[in-house]
Formats: C-alpha cells, structure tokens, sequence
C-alpha cells in the first residue's frame, strides 16, 4: 500500500519538474535584467554618478502574478489601482543647468524637489479614477515610507497639455486611461525611502552596482534624484508586450567632501603639507599660501573612498552582455581598474566601460593629471528659472525666465504651473516678453481655477520660444488667510509651492520650488493670554477666600489670644487622649 503511494507521489514530483523545466526557458526567455552606472565629471572637483536598473517581464506573466525580476511588492499594488503606466520622483537639491550642462537622461527621469507621481488610471469615469488614484497613493505611502497619503485633492492635478504616455497602449485602453498628477514639495526625502527603493531590486543592494547605495553619501549629494518608472512596451507588429521597470539614482558628489572617513565627517583644516599653493606667486611662504586654480587640473579620487567601499562583484541576474561600469573621460586620461576588469572604449575618444569579474571586488582610481582636453558637456535644451516677485503680505508674483540658447533652432515647450488653493492667480496680469518686448506667444493654454480647500490653480500654457531669445512669464496672485488650525508648526518658515513643469516633447524639466510667506497671526497670543487670566484668577481667588476665612484682632490682643488658643488645642489633645486610654484599659479589665 504504501509502495503505491510512493509510486504515485514521485509520478507527480516528476510531473511538476517537467512543467517547471518547460516554463523556466519560456520565462528567461520573455524577461531581462541589466544595470549600468555611469561617472561623468561635472567640475574637477564635482561628480556625477547615475546608477540604472531596468528589467522586463511578460505582460501575460505578470497578469497571472508570475514575478520574476518585477517585484511582486509594486507589482501587486499596480494591479489593484488598475494603474497601466507609473512615473514616481524623489529628489533633493538643484541642478545648476549653467554650469554642469543638461540633466541626466535630457531630463526624462527628473522631478521636482520633494516627491512627484503622475500615473495612467484605468477607470470607466473621473469619480473611479479618483477613487483608485486615492488606493495607489496610499499604498505607495506604504510601500516607499514617504507621504503621499497627503497627495488629495487639493494637490491633484489632471494636465492636458503636458504628459504623454511613455508605454504602448492599445487604443482599447487608451479611452479608459486618466491622467493624474500629484506633488508634495514639502516632503524630505531621506534613507527611510532608500531602503524601499533598494529591495525592489533584484540584488537589493548586496552585489552589483547597487552595493554603493549608501545613505550617508547618497543624501550628502549636492543634487540627488530617484526615479521609478513602470510602462508597458510591444514590439511593432507583435501581440506579445512587456512590462518595464526602470529605477534610476542620480547624485552629484562633492569630491572632497565625499573622501571624508565615514568615523571623522567633521571637516578640518588640512595641515600644511597637504595645501596645494600656487608656487608662482611673490608673497608665498612658509606661512602664506594663494589656492592653486582647481580648474587647471583634475582632481583625484578612489570608487571606494567616494562610495565608502569598492563595488562588490556582479549582480548574478544581470545581464552579461552590457558591461556594469562605464566612465565618460578622456581617452588621454590615465584610468586605472582592478584586476580581472576587461576596458572597452568607445570612438567618441570620451567614454569607457568596464566588464567586472563576477566574484572580485571593483576599483576605479583615477590618479591627479594635469588637464589637457575635457568631456564636453552637453547643452541643455532650456534654460529655466523661476521666483517670487513684489512685496507685501498681500498680494505678490511669479516671474519665469525661460532662455532657448540654441542659435538656430526655435523650441516649443509646454509650462504646467500648480499652485495650491490659497495663491489665487490673475490670470489677466499673465504677460509674455521675449527679450523686454511684450508680444503674443502663447499659442494655446488651459486654465482651471482653484476652489478654496478643495482643489488647486492648473495653469498649462504652449510657447514658441525663436533661436537664442528669452521669454519672461509673469502673473500677479492674492494671498489667502488660513484658519489657525491649517497652519503647520513652523508656520512662518513659510509654504512650500511646487515647481513649474516645463515639457519639450518626451522630455520634462522643472524649475526649483518655491518658498512662499502667508499672513501669519502671533501664534503666542493665546499662550499669552492662559497666563494672564489664569494669574489674574489666581490673585483674586487668594484675595478674596483671605477675606472670608482671617479673623481680625486688635495688636495688643494678638499675642494673649494666641497663648489661649495653643492652651485649649493641648488640652483638647489631652482629654481625647486620656479618654481612649481608660476606654481601653476598662475594656481589658472585663476580658480578665
């Protein structure tokens, strides 16, 4: 009997392994991972370091909630919002687009400083969609450790004009899809929304690039940005579509800052060996040091003291045929890579990448050389900047300069403003000026007025910006009063208003935020006035109750009349004593 079952179980063990043998090639063969890290020197004292990780997965797999490399954790709350299309932000800092050239990834992966998200709702109406974008908010808050929960109404958007879907819909679904976006300008974002992002990878920061994701330097960045994209993409002509993830860091290290021991992070002067002075000069001596240029050469530096240890190996799921490691660098400048590494340049004479050994640990040191070329930066598209202008508590303004720096290409863009209920524009005072003369350029534009503590001001405008001119955007606004109880605790600190989203094609870049002073009443008033009161009370309560209870006596008979009441206390004392002591003493004498 027992044999039969035996039998019978190693038949369907059998069985399975069969099946499972059929669907692994199948699923290996519908899916992929790869991630890359890329260092770009910005300044000789400044470096750009942006670590991407992308993976595909068949649709129909993860339909049927067969993950692999997709994180099941996104994953199914992706299914439950119905949402087709994700686009998450998190960034600190401000890109200087003058001096460090354009964005990375031309600006696709950027947001805006605090938290972003913009997602596609499938959904038959707009009271659907709320509800569901509400459940993808919440999860999300869940799910990364940040505040999105507070993404409600008054700081959702639906834009018109700005966003495109990134994936391939099919037509079907694109009549169902809504569009909404939703920003929190306030929020700080910091490890707590590392550690999410890191286990929704693969190797979840123990091998591969992803090992030099740290905290204490990623958030010590200059400008930093993590990014999280999930769009569905089909092969033209084919039925068999995927869903890719793309997650994204981005950060600016200041070398020198960087380099600082992980046990001694308070900065110190440096002893007077180290000083690098400019020898050419009259004055120098012994005890007088002019800086030598940091512009004339470049400045060293270790992947493991930038990063606080080298790269751990390979991820072994990544992809082998894309090398993990590239450097955008002179070919004349002197590179020098850790055993077992194999380099592989480019024909662009500015570019690098390294195949890793998978079990060996990486290094990078690039020694001091004097700079004889240099990795051309590439221009940005646009130039843009945005601030408050005017002055009072009550009213004020916005001012955008928007500068095309091409000399011969003119550019259309689109500009989202969102500004929360209690900055009432004028849309009458809006004013375009290219290059200080005020001319009609704003070929199309979508206003929505904001509804007070419901829903915020849209304001999404097409521009025409000619070869190398610049547009200066301006409107007036009211300023609104809060009831006391919607103010935050460090209320005259100020509001944190978002930044301007500028679209050129598939490409968004933002302005910084901004920081804007409301009316703020004297939150100690109230405190002020507990204390008064309660004084005030306090004195006449004292007062009055001294009033009923004093007895008044003439001097002379002050002292008498103490003496007798001290006489008549002991007295009263005594008796009540000595009646308990002979209560008890005849009571013992009748148990006897």
């Amino acid at each position: 009997m027992w044999g039969n079952k035996a039998l019978v179980a190693m038949r369907l063990i059998l069985s399975l392994l069969l099946l499972l043998s059929a669907a692994i090639p199948h699923a290996t063969a519908s899916s992929d991972y790869h991630e890359q890290l890329n260092l770009r020197s910005l300044h000789p004292s400044l470096l750009l370091a942006s670590f991407n990780f992308q993976s595909n997965t068949s649709l129909t797999s993860f339909e049927q909630q067969n993950f692999r490399y997709f994180p099941r954790s996104l994953g199914q709350i992706l299914q439950h919002a119905n949402t087709r299309e994700l686009h998450l932000r998190f960034s600190l800092g401000r890109w200087d687009a003058e001096s460090w050239g354009a964005r990375p990834w031309g600006g696709a992966r950027e947001g805006g400083t605090g938290v972003e998200l913009w997602a596609w709702v499938e959904a038959e109406s707009d009271e659907e969609a709320d509800g569901r974008w509400l459940t993808l908010t919440n999860a999300l808050s869940g799910l990364f450790c940040a505040s999105l929960n507070f993404i409600d109404s008054t700081r959702t958007i639906r834009p018109v004009m700005s966003f495109e879907p990134a994936g391939n819909h099919s037509s079907s679904t694109l009549d169902n899809l809504h569009l909404l976006h939703g920003t929190l300008p306030r929020e700080v974002v910091c490890t707590e929304n590392l550690t999410p992002f890191l286990k929704l990878l693969p190797c979840k920061g123990k091998a591969g690039i992803s090992s030099l994701l740290d905290g204490h330097k990623l958030f010590d960045a200059s400008w930093q940005s993590m990014s999280i994209d999930v769009k569905p993409i089909c092969e033209p002509g084919s039925s068999d579509c995927q869903l890719q993830i793309t997650q994204t860091i981005d950060m600016v290290l200041d070398l020198q800052r960087s380099k600082r021991p992980r046990d001694n992070p308070i900065p110190r002067p440096v002893s007077y060996e180290e000083l690098r002075c400019d020898l050419s000069k009259d004055y120098h001596s012994h005890d007088t040091c002019f800086p030598l240029d940091a512009a004339a050469q470049e400045e060293e530096w270790i992947l493991s003291h930038i990063f606080g240890h080298p790269l751990k190996g390979t991820c072994p799921l990544a992809d082998d045929g894309i090398d993990p490691v590239c450097i955008n660098v002179p070919h004349a400048r002197h590179v020098y890579a850790s055993e077992g590494a194999h380099e592989h340049k480019d024909e662009s004479g500015y570019k690098r990448c390294f195949a890793l050994s998978p079990d060996k640990d990486f290094e990078i040191i690039l020694p001091q050389q004097e700079i004889s070329e240099k990795s051309p930066l590439e221009q940005p598209l646009l130039y843009a900047e945005r601030s408050f202008i005017g002055y009072g508590q009550e009213s004020g303004g916005v001012q955008a300069i928007l500068t095309n720096p091409s000399s011969t290409n003119a550019i259309e863009f689109v500009y989202l403003e969102t500004l929360p209920w209690f900055m009432k524009l004028y849309l009458h005072t809006l004013k375009a000026k290219i290059n200080g003369v005020e001319e009609d350029i704003i070929k199309e534009m979508y206003y929505r007025p904001a509804l007070d503590r419901k829903r915020g001001t849209q304001l999404e405008i097409r521009i025409l910006i000619p070869a190398n001119s610049t547009v200066v955007l301006t409107y007036d606004f009211e300023k609104a009063i809060l009831r006391y109880t919607e103010y935050p605790p460090d209320a005259n600190r100020g509001f944190d208003i978002a930044p301007a989203v500028i679209t050129i094609g598939d490409i968004a870049i933002r302005t910084t935020s901004l920081l804007l002073p409301l009316p703020t009443p004297d939150f100690s008033m109230p405190y002020n006035v507990i204390i008064l009161t309660s004084t005030v009370m306090a004195l006449s309560f004292g007062f009055i109750y001294n009033l009923l209870i004093r007895r008044f006596v003439a001097i002379d008979e002050a002292d008498q009349w103490d003496v007798r009441a001290v006489r008549l206390k002991v007295l009263a004392v005594a008796q009540k004593f000595m009646s308990r002591f002979l209560e008890k003493r005849s009571k013992d004498g009748k148990d006897d």
